[in-house]
């Protein structure tokens, strides 16, 4: 597994909000944690994708931000963080989609398929949630019904060691976090008979896809199912390491 430094990465020329963001947290990421990154050319560098990760931290979104060069990413925000004057303004500074988890929220799934229609990258966790588990959870059919609606392919992002960034930092380390970024594919078009049934088989597949791309103990749910395992003899195996002995 490569590694590259995150001051290496390039910045954005254009002097806006964003650009400065992610300078900044580019900047925090190379002084407080260790990152080491996969799969950077399966990044496009132009046209509509949903980027679909695992939720591990709260560090997470912001990783994959740092690492995106592109003015046109975005994704959901919950509605709780409105009511943070400092979350609410860097929200709104990288043109987030407020979210309101606790029903179905139609506008803002209707503003995210708009921002993938106009050719923007979406990000988003097919989990909902931080999994409480430190490994896969069930995922939600939401990314699936997405993908149908914009009619945009999916990369699958395996993220991981975020969920050990506070014990890093209150041992006085600096916590190792992975990320690996997969290829892009296309789920098959929703038989509007058969539509729950294909939600559900299009959702495992997206799942199994993020599954892939982690090691094994963050399988979690999705470990023992048949498509994992096929996807796993047709790449490059992950090396099983610890934290503790990193592979560099």
């Amino acid at each position: 597994m490569g590694t590259i430094n995150l001051r290496d990465l390039p910045i954005m020329s254009e002097i806006n909000m964003r650009a400065i963001l992610r300078s900044i947290f580019q900047f925090l990421f190379s002084l407080l944690t260790r990152v080491d990154i996969s799969g950077m050319d399966n990044l496009p560098e132009h046209g509509a994708y949903i980027l679909a990760s695992n939720h591990l931290g709260l560090l997470d979104s912001v990783l994959v931000f740092v690492l995106l060069n592109r003015q046109d990413a975005t994704g959901f925000v919950a509605k709780k963080y409105q009511k943070n004057i400092f979350f609410r303004w860097i929200a709104n500074s990288v043109n987030g989609i407020w979210l309101n988890r606790q029903e179905p929220d139609a506008h803002a799934f209707r503003v995210a398929r708009a921002h993938l229609s106009s050719g923007g990258i979406f990000g988003i966790s097919p989990e909902g949630t931080r999994s409480p588990t430190k490994a896969l959870i069930p995922a939600k059919s939401g990314v699936a019904l997405l993908a149908d609606s914009a009619k945009v392919p999916i990369l699958p992002v395996g993220i991981y060691g975020t969920e050990n960034v506070l014990a890093g930092w209150l041992s006085l380390r600096r916590p190792r976090l992975k990320i690996r970024f997969g290829q892009l594919f296309t789920l098959p078009l929703l038989d509007r008979h058969h539509r729950s049934t294909g939600l559900k088989t299009n959702t495992d597949e997206i799942m199994c896809r993020i599954a892939a791309l982690l090691p094994a103990q963050y399988r979690g749910v999705y470990a023992d199912y048949p498509r994992l395992h096929e996807l796993m003899a047709t790449q490059n195996h992950i090396p099983e390491s610890s934290f503790g002995q990193p592979l560099l």
